[in-house]
């Protein structure tokens, strides 16, 4: 079997592995897994509604599934883009909320640069400790993810000015004003007033930018050639601390710019998060999905959102939604463990041909 074929099937296994799993743990509990996930399926795509809600939260998933398949691809390990997603959601809010006035044409590009350099930066930190230091970046942004979001509780309580926070209430802010907001009239009309908005076209922007830069830039090569080996990187006279540092720069900026599209899109303001954001996580399991590539990460990213958007729908035969996480975890469960499939299916073709070969010799 061809490497090809292997990334295409491992996925699919895993996916197919999961809802099994799901199925199994409906069926123990006396539960109807077909009408568990028929009801999960037409939560999420069976009304026109449903879809916009469905996609509008793939936008997040996909930009945060980049940032880590960016940092990936150079060989790190980047946990972080929960936290460079709220650096960017907050900052471009505070921005947005303190010039209200600022038309519309300027308003969105302008949060979004914002969000962009503040994830960036977020990013930079944990990549220039990598780099010059060789400090673990798994450490460095599970910490940042701690830091930004205690400092991000500091900001709200603390540095807001009173006029932009909710009345009677420090914990979150006023909505945005319709200049500022990524949704649109005729995005909304055409789904039924959902929350879909232009965040699902920013986040399709990112994909294809991304892939063209793996795949047609000096700075694509530069990133795979230092994932695959720095040392010969070095040698061929490619910097591998300054390719690491763009890399987590990039990455931090694509988070920061998921931040933005959920906090300008989704929630409309900001509020005081008491943990990680979710589609931080989220997107580091839509990128191992999608086995780090745009085209696999945009799939992934509309497996994950119909799973998130469907699983209220379970409730409707009584099913506890919380079902949907164990498909999610199992999902993530045998990606990570894909090595198994991986070395047993071409085991089992070897032992397969070498008893063929054994009873043709049995044979003459």
């Amino acid at each position: 079997m061809n490497s090809k074929m292997k990334k295409i099937l491992v996925p699919i296994i895993a996916v197919l592995a999961g809802f099994v799993l799901g199925a199994i743990i409906m069926v123990v509990f006396g539960y109807n897994p077909l009408w568990g996930y028929e009801d999960l399926f037409i939560s999420a795509l069976g009304s026109a509604r449903s879809i916009g809600e469905t996609l509008q939260t793939t936008g997040p998933l996909i930009l945060t599934a980049l940032s880590f398949a960016v940092a990936m691809k150079a060989g790190l390990f980047n946990i972080g883009m929960s936290g460079q997603a709220l650096a960017g959601w907050i900052t471009s809010m505070w921005f947005a909320l303190s010039f209200p006035d600022i038309p519309r044409v300027l308003m969105i590009p302008l949060v979004v640069i914002i969000g962009m350099v503040f994830g960036a930066l977020m990013g930079f930190i944990p990549g220039i400790l990598r780099a010059l230091l060789g400090t673990s970046e798994v450490i460095t942004t599970i910490m940042l993810n701690y830091i930004i979001l205690f400092f991000s509780t500091y900001m709200i309580h603390d540095m807001f000015q009173k006029n932009i926070l909710m009345e009677n209430t420090t914990d979150q802010t006023k909505l945005i004003s319709a200049n500022a907001s990524f949704r649109t009239g005729w995005m909304s009309s055409l789904t039924d007033n959902s929350t879909l908005n232009i965040g699902l076209i920013i986040a399709l922007i990112a994909l294809v930018i991304m892939a063209i830069v793996f795949s047609k830039t000096t700075l694509g090569f530069e990133i795979k050639a230092v994932g695959l080996n720095p040392d010969a990187s070095e040698y061929a006279g490619i910097s591998a601390k300054r390719t690491i540092i763009m890399s987590m720069l990039v990455a931090g900026a694509l988070a920061g710019l998921g931040g933005v599209v959920y906090g300008f899109g989704y929630m409309q303001n900001f509020v005081s998060q008491s943990a990680s954001l979710d589609i931080g996580f989220n997107g580091m399991a839509v990128a191992l999905l999608g086995g780090n590539s745009p085209v696999g990460i945009l799939f992934a990213g509309l497996l994950f959102s119909i799973l998130q958007t469907g699983a209220p729908g379970m409730m409707n035969d009584a099913i506890p939604p919380q079902i949907v996480q164990v498909v999610t975890a199992s999902i993530i469960f045998f990606i990570a463990v894909k090595f198994i499939i991986e070395v047993m299916l071409p085991k089992a073709k070897e032992i397969k041909a070498a008893e063929n070969a054994k009873k043709k010799g049995e044979k003459a």
